[in-house]
């Protein structure tokens, strides 16, 4: 059975709207892949446990804070850099603080620059894998442990990489659930 020229048309149209829908859905999930194989943009890896190897060369690591406009935190790395053996697994804090009436929640975006070094940037733990959640005046302070992969010295442009800088930005995000009934609790206790 053959298909007139309209129904041939209309077939193509919609296969057409398909395909461009699933390569949208699709896009997203596989620009992420991409950026955490490639370090493209900054992206670094996870990593379980720390290197196996550790270098005699140092590279230094500094640390930066940023908040989203509207993002009602006090946000600071607690030291601005260290100097460390490639290979080493490094521990460094970032201090935030909530100083308003409110419960708020916030999720941390990262990036590695230069963004050559994205690849070879291992997190082992960080507070960026968690949403946060502080309640009005509490301050803490959250780890980020990671460490730079040795093969960095090798790589045609890592090889050139002496400092990083790993940079975090807080966003405010919805409360969880649970803590949305806690904040309208204190609310209607307050009135």
């Amino acid at each position: 059975m053959a298909m007139s020229g309209p129904q041939k048309t209309v077939v193509q149209l919609v296969s057409v709207v398909v395909v461009m829908g699933a390569l949208a859905w699709a896009s997203v999930p596989f620009y992420d892949w991409f950026c955490r194989v490639t370090g493209f943009g900054g992206a670094t890896n996870v990593a379980e446990a720390g290197s196996d190897e550790i270098l005699d060369q140092t590279i230094k690591v500094r640390f930066d804070a940023s908040k989203d406009r509207g993002m009602p935190w006090e946000f600071k790395p607690v030291q601005r850099e260290m100097t460390m053996r490639i290979g080493e697994t490094g521990l460094a804090f970032y201090e935030a603080y909530n100083p308003t009436d409110r419960v708020v929640a916030g999720s941390a975006s990262y990036n590695v620059t230069p963004y050559s070094a994205g690849y070879f940037f291992d997190k082992i733990d960080c507070f960026c894998f968690e949403e946060q959640v502080l309640q009005p005046g509490e301050r803490v302070q959250m780890p980020v442990t990671f460490f730079v992969d040795p093969e960095i010295v090798d790589d045609r442009d890592g090889k050139y990489v002496h400092t990083i800088t790993l940079s975090y930005t807080f966003h405010e995000i919805d409360l969880p659930e649970g803590y949305a009934a806690l904040d309208k609790k204190a609310d209607t206790n307050l009135n």
